[in-house]
């Protein structure tokens, strides 16, 4: 697994999450946002312009839900240890099986925040994903619940941010 950051890192960014999600009063948090997966899990992939959501529930458990070209990148470069399949094919609904997995997490009529603002959740995908889990639970735009701790930077970060910047004044001398 190719992952950047440690363990304990990956741990004290979803502690983070957690934390705010609880003052939020949300039972889960659908990501569309490959910023926020990769910041929270590792998982980098070429797909997201294609409809995929990382779940994170308030107990903590992650599941990922991803077209089948991305499911060894999804195996490769993330913690991620649930990853369900959508097939991409015509009359396929993956916000469907995204109300299904929900259903088996027991979270129907619960408070769940959506990053609706990002670029596998097109309008299209909106559309049938608010059809797929109308009357499910209290649904809440959460699009900036991840972007806003990603602000403050840990020590790891930082480590990265030093670098990249040595790396930029070493290309400009160049």
């Amino acid at each position: 697994m190719a992952l950047h950051f440690t363990k304990e890192e990956f741990e004290n960014r979803k502690a983070k999450v957690l934390k705010s999600m609880k003052e939020q009063n949300l039972n889960a948090l659908l990501m569309f946002k490959q910023e926020s997966m990769y910041w929270l899990t590792g998982y980098d992939s070429f797909g997201f312009v294609f409809f995929q959501s990382l779940i994170l529930k308030d107990d903590g458990e992650i599941i990922l839900l991803t077209r089948a070209p991305d499911l060894r990148q999804a195996q490769n470069t993330s913690n991620i240890k649930n990853i369900k399949i959508w097939e991409d094919k015509e009359g396929s609904s993956p916000s469907d099986i995204l109300k299904e997995i929900l259903i088996d997490l027991n979270l129907k009529g619960k408070n769940i925040g959506i990053e609706y603002d990002s670029y596998g959740l097109t309008g299209r995908n909106t559309l049938k994903l608010n059809k797929s889990l109308s009357n499910f639970g209290n649904l809440k735009d959460k699009s900036e619940l991840i972007s806003y701790l990603r602000v403050i930077k840990s020590d790891e970060e930082i480590v990265y941010v030093r670098k990249a910047a040595e790396l930029a004044d070493n290309a400009l001398d160049a």
